[in-house]
């Protein structure tokens, strides 16, 4: 799968199921400004750790390590930056917030697995 559709693939996850829990959860704006920060949170994320498997492909296993490992502990980083302005700079409530970020990173850490999964199985069949 190529980068431009799974991003396509994780926008339409993230925004449809955010217009759903709109519609089908009576929430204050602030709280839906939480979820909706979480989830593009969690998609943005997700999008550049596919994007640091997709570069690391083909390339020596220190370069694989390097960016798989080092992007992790890079996109750790910018997320404990980005919930902590969310909740300090932007007041969002944090039940929200944390509880959306976790649902769509297990969400969509589950669908890149499985894609990974099949680009690799892929691969090594037609070796």
């Amino acid at each position: 799968m190529t980068l431009g559709r799974y991003s396509l693939v994780v926008l339409l996850l993230v925004g449809g199921s955010l217009a759903l829990l709109a519609t089908l959860l009576p929430l204050d704006s602030s709280a839906r400004l939480a979820i909706a920060f979480g989830g593009g949170l969690a998609a943005a994320n997700a999008v550049v750790a596919y994007f640091l498997v997709l570069w690391s492909e083909g390339r020596p296993t220190t370069d694989f390590l390097r960016a798989v490992l080092g992007g992790m502990a890079g996109r750790m980083g910018v997320m404990l930056a980005a919930v902590v302005a969310g909740v300090l700079v932007l007041g969002l409530p944090r039940l929200p917030l944390a509880a959306s970020l976790m649902g769509y990173f297990a969400v969509l850490l589950a669908f890149e697995l499985t894609v990974v999964h099949k680009r690799t199985s892929v691969a090594k069949a037609s070796r």
